[in-house]
């Protein structure tokens, strides 16, 4: 995935480009979540030291579609950004192959360090997803969905891990797909084929978006 402040700088960009009442009121919504971000990022680097690098999330602070594995691989803590890598990769490859557009799209990860608190990380992960305010949840691999489940998010149901690929509800302005870890799925093909069977349902979603 690309570096968050160039995503932001982007999605910045082509809002302030639309002048209309509506435009300028989603303008305002996203600078208003371009600095809840930055303020929640800074936070976590000030919680950090040489050994322990948080991990941000990257993209659209805005995103309709929210990207979420359990903790980071070691090319995103090499880096400090989620889906940084292999994932990452994978990952644009499978959005442009569905058609959904990748600057409408917010990744992270449940754990930001990998040794804090289930308490610490659950109050980060809610933080991020009141600020994104995303139409999707793509919860990855039975630990995230666990993890999602403990969060206590307003208003939100329970995920089903059994039910790959399928639409869940899990808010009422939420819905949630479930796939398998895509850090686990790249190495071996039948592990590819399932996760890709599972995300596919994505494209399907994202094309019944209406147009405004």
């Amino acid at each position: 995935m690309a570096n968050p402040d160039k995503r932001r700088a982007r999605t910045s960009t082509r809002a302030a480009a639309k002048p209309s009442n509506g435009d300028e009121i989603q303008e305002r919504y996203l600078k208003r979540a371009i600095g809840e971000i930055n303020e929640l990022g800074d936070e976590l680097l000030a919680l950090g030291d040489e050994l322990h690098v948080p991990v941000l999330g990257s993209g659209h602070p805005r995103g309709d579609v929210f990207l979420l594995k359990h903790r980071p691989a070691q090319s995103e803590i090499s880096e400090g950004v989620a889906f940084f890598g292999r994932s990452g990769q994978a990952l644009l490859k499978s959005l442009e192959r569905l058609a959904v557009d990748p600057l409408a799209v917010y990744g992270t990860n449940c754990l930001k360090f990998g040794t804090e608190s289930a308490e610490e990380a659950r109050g980060w992960l809610n933080r991020e997803l009141h600020i994104v305010q995303p139409k999707l949840l793509v919860a990855m691999g039975d630990e995230t969905v666990a993890f999602v489940n403990a969060l206590g998010f307003p208003l939100a149901d329970e995920l089903d891990a059994g039910r790959l690929g399928e639409l869940q509800p899990f808010t009422p302005t939420i819905e949630a797909l479930v796939t398998p870890d895509i850090d686990a799925s790249l190495d071996e093909q039948g592990a590819k084929t399932r996760f890709w069977n599972a995300f596919r349902t994505l494209g399907a979603w994202w094309a019944e978006l209406p147009p405004y």
